[in-house]
């Protein structure tokens, strides 16, 4: 997993954390097996990987970068930061201004090495390295520009492998004033290099979340959403008081597991 800009960190801590749970839910042994080791190393005491038996200490398979420190700190202080060695998070403290310029062309150049470096060193650790998953924004600076340099970076060192990518599209209504420019000019990008693109639009989580919220108040007979459904809460994920875009972000990642379901 490539997780760039924000809002690609944040789904895909959601992920990670959503995925821990069900396997736990599904394998009440804690035995590293074939479906957990998809989505994260099994790591001993000297750091070298664990290939059988009972759990040690797991390492997500995924790079995470954002040009901004928020977010990648909050990770690295939360529950979730023993999935993550500080080399897996690359990081810068301006931000990418909400220009895809700037993040594709200032930052990519910049980070490119060090980017390809953790990468490689991530697939390395891969028995068989089946695709690159990337989770993004198409709104943000970093996230559309970054990432769809990061994207072609893939295709250029990993020509054979395929890549998956999330995009997530802003509202038409968004108080981001770049953020039809960034989705353009990063649409190119997609088109080119892409394998597969998995769209969510903003605007659809908006009703989704609302709709779900709606039967979870009801009263009505056989409704079977419960307010605490890990389809919009945040429970046992990365904070402990839910943000404004939490329960977006955990239908996201609530649709990322059940397509790359093991």
């Amino acid at each position: 997993g490539t997780l760039i800009g924000q809002c690609g960190n944040q789904v895909g801590c959601r992920f990670w954390d959503l995925a821990l749970r069900e396997h736990a839910h599904v394998n009440q042994m804690g035995v590293y097996d074939e479906a957990l080791s998809s989505f994260f190393r099994n790591v001993d005491q000297r750091g070298a990987d664990s290939t059988g038996g009972k759990i040690n200490a797991l390492k997500a398979r995924a790079v995470l970068v954002d040009m901004e420190e928020g977010v990648l700190g909050e990770i690295l202080q939360g529950p979730l930061h023993s999935l993550f060695s500080s080399t897996q998070l690359i990081s810068d403290v301006s931000g990418s201004g909400n220009n895809w310029a700037v993040g594709h062309h200032t930052y990519g150049l910049a980070y490119r090495e060090q980017i390809v470096d953790q990468v490689r060193k991530a697939a390395e650790h891969c028995d068989c390295l089946q695709c690159f998953f990337l989770i993004h924004s198409m709104g943000g600076g970093t996230g559309s520009g970054l990432g769809t340099f990061v994207l072609k970076l893939l295709e250029d060192e990993f020509p054979e492998v395929c890549r998956i990518v999330t995009s997530v599209y802003p509202t038409a209504e968004d108080d981001v004033i770049t953020s039809p420019y960034n989705s353009i000019l990063a649409m190119k990008e997609l088109t080119e290099h892409a394998d597969c693109v998995l769209p969510v639009d903003n605007k659809s989580l908006v009703d989704i979340v609302g709709k779900i919220q709606h039967m979870s108040n009801t009263d009505k007979p056989g409704c079977t959403i419960k307010k605490d459904c890990t389809i919009i809460s945040g429970q046992g994920g990365v904070v402990k008081v839910e943000k404004p875009f939490d329960a977006m972000n955990n239908i996201v990642a609530n649709l990322l597991l059940n397509i790359t379901r093991y």
